[in-house]
């Protein structure tokens, strides 16, 4: 199903297929195409409303009758690690980053399917082979950089992030790391890593996804202070995870039409003005 705005872009709905996050739903998802002159803009826009990027696409979750997945971004101004992650952040003293450009390599590759095989192995990337990985990585059509992480003794990649560099902060794609490390916590590691760098370049977020109350793979962004969720059309502050259970399930009735959703998005002048 096809609806448009008076200007590009065009937006589609998904046909309803089960929830990754939650068992027993289904889920659809509006999403439209990302390409063109005006790619960074739309990126930039549509994250800051709830919106994500897979390759050359942005979506955002439309399901009738649950609306618990809510992007989430940490607020770079408010956070403060907690003891655990200041321990995370001494047991990785030793690291490395380098921020490179999004090309995939061999040892990401090798390093990606370890990932999964140990934490996804019945996930929907569990067969991608080395030509679907490299598409993930490289298919961008805007700012986008990995960061790599390495063992600094013995120069092993343990850690790797694709993340879009925003006008107003930094959005982590896709992480995966060393499953034989879980004493280092690294998941944790490169979300803290990403907060400093965002303040090293004045940049006011780190968005992280989407955060899913009553799902055991997103209850670790919780975790995080200075935490904003994007629900009822605006970023508020999260408050306790269990304030937002009742979000699982929403009546049929009380969900926007997707039409009315599509026209509610709002998108950047295609042709800003030039000081």
């Amino acid at each position: 199903m096809r609806h448009t705005l008076p200007i590009a872009p065009q937006f589609y709905v998904t046909a309803p297929q089960p929830c990754p996050y939650l068992d027993g739903r289904m889920e659809r998802k509006l999403f439209t195409a990302l390409h063109g002159d005006n790619a960074d803009r739309l990126n930039d826009s549509l994250s800051q409303q709830g919106f994500r990027r897979s390759q050359n696409v942005l979506y955002r979750p439309a399901c009738a009758e649950c609306s618990a997945c809510m992007s989430a971004r940490i607020d770079v101004s408010r956070f403060s690690p907690s003891k655990s992650q200041k321990r995370t952040l001494r047991r990785n003293a030793g690291l490395q980053r380098r921020a490179t450009s999004p090309w995939a390599t061999e040892e990401q590759y090798d390093l990606f399917r370890r990932y999964l095989d140990a934490r996804h192995a019945d996930g929907g990337m569990a067969d991608m082979d080395m030509f679907e990985f490299a598409a993930m990585i490289e298919e961008t059509p805007i700012r986008s950089r990995v960061i790599e992480y390495t063992d600094g003794e013995t120069g092993a990649l343990v850690g790797v992030s694709l993340t879009d560099v925003l006008d107003d902060g930094l959005s982590m794609v896709y992480s995966f790391f060393d499953p034989d490390r879980p004493q280092e916590s690294m998941g944790t590691h490169m979300i803290l890593d990403h907060v400093d760098i965002a303040r090293e370049n004045a940049l006011p977020f780190v968005y992280l996804g989407y955060w899913v109350p009553g799902s055991r793979k997103m209850g670790y962004k919780a975790k995080f202070s200075g935490l904003d969720l994007y629900h009822g059309g605006e970023w508020h502050p999260m408050t306790s995870p269990a304030d937002y259970v009742e979000a699982r399930d929403t009546h049929p009735l009380s969900s926007d039409p997707i039409a009315e959703q599509v026209a509610g998005i709002q998108l950047p002048d295609r042709h800003p003005t030039r000081a």
